[in-house]
């Protein structure tokens, strides 16, 4: 990864919330569910590490459309809802990798958890460590431990979202506007940090679907 975090790709900051239309919901369900059993097992069986490699990068060629018309609509708890959770949360730290350390940080500063010590980025975390952090959960995710995969990524939703909600206060007095933005950015993550987490405890059960 280049010094040069934003790339002009299709990636709009509302894609967070968007929502793919499917003309049946069933199928939509359906296709989901399948390609990402699908993908993921490919990956683990070939262990071609090129393949790895262009999944890891996905959304940096490609922009998010084309998981997002997989993978959006599932269900947070499900694999595809998972994948497509990593994605998102990789998608943020790769778009700007400068205020995600910045939040990262002052997470990490005010959580007094085993979190940061989960997630697994160094102390302190600039831009740069966060993006290889990211890419190498991403890479955890198709080759190793699934699970250990997802709480890691819990782990690290959990302290951004901390260092949002600390920023935002920072910022209420003179910017309400960008304290806003930064308390729903905090929300969003804490709802990922909980979803992946339970998603890492149904996979560990045989049960995420």
């Amino acid at each position: 990864m280049s010094a040069e975090f934003s790339k002009p790709v299709r990636r709009p900051s509302e894609t967070f919330d968007r929502l793919f239309a499917g003309s049946d919901p069933a199928e939509v369900s359906r296709a989901a569910h399948a390609t990402a059993t699908a993908l993921l097992a490919r990956v683990r069986d070939e262990a071609d590490d090129d393949a790895v490699d262009r999944l890891i990068t996905f959304t940096d060629r490609h922009g998010i459309d084309d998981i997002a018309e997989l993978w959006s609509r599932s269900p947070a708890r499900s694999l595809p809802g998972s994948l497509w959770r990593l994605y998102l949360v990789q998608l943020s730290i790769h778009d700007d990798a400068h205020t995600a350390a910045l939040i990262y940080e002052r997470g990490r500063a005010e959580l007094r958890s085993a979190d940061p010590i989960v997630a697994g980025a160094p102390i302190p975390a600039g831009p740069q460590e966060l993006v290889t952090l990211i890419d190498t959960i991403m890479r955890g995710a198709f080759t190793g431990d699934f699970a250990v995969a997802l709480d890691r990524a819990a782990a690290f939703c959990r302290v951004q979202a901390a260092g949002a909600t600390h920023v935002a206060d920072d910022y209420e007095p003179t910017e309400p506007h960008r304290s806003s933005e930064l308390t729903t950015r905090a929300l969003r993550l804490a709802t990922y940090a909980s979803d992946l987490a339970a998603a890492a405890r149904l996979w560990r059960r045989e049960a995420l679907e």
